[in-house]
């Protein structure tokens, strides 16, 4: 499954290969993380089957954890654009938003939806996203519903 191999991959990178670097081994000896790797598959399934799964409460925390864990640097949630086009990104802004603020900017919602910054800025010409009257920005719930409608059509059309 992409988001059981993206969470492996980047826990990995995120918190295995520095344990790697730094308690380094001898070259004919196995890495030091590589208990620790077979633990993270077995606990990535079990996130992945969480975030999916039906229970609302359990899946939306799972998700604030990994994202606080394996993507937040500091105390700032701000992962590459890319990363929202990832299976993992994809399914946090489809299912739970933006997992630290209710109204994110133009760039990051074009980003959370694929789209260009100025097909954001139509969208909300249009009445199809709507700005936070505080910040000026998308509200992430416009954006999740954008999401959630776009999902539906493609799924109609399979």
């Amino acid at each position: 499954m992409a988001i059981v191999r993206q969470l492996v991959c980047d826990v990995g990178a995120r918190l295995l290969d520095p344990l790697d670097r730094l308690l380094g081994t001898a070259d004919d000896d196995p890495p030091v993380s590589s208990v620790l790797r077979g633990q993270l598959e077995i606990a990535a399934e079990v996130w992945a089957a969480q975030v999916l799964g039906p229970d609302e409460r359990l899946a939306a925390e799972t998700a604030r954890r990994l994202t606080a864990e394996i993507y937040q640097s500091g105390d700032v949630f701000a992962p590459p654009f890319e990363w929202w086009r990832t299976p993992f990104g994809a399914l946090v802004a489809r299912r739970f938003g933006h997992p630290a603020a209710e109204a994110v900017s133009l760039t990051v919602a074009s980003a959370m939806l694929g789209i260009t910054r100025q097909g954001v800025h139509d969208l909300v010409k249009r009445g199809k996203l709507r700005r936070d009257e505080a910040s000026g920005g998308v509200l992430v719930s416009s954006v999740r519903d954008r999401l959630t409608q776009l999902s539906e059509v493609l799924s109609s059309e399979r």
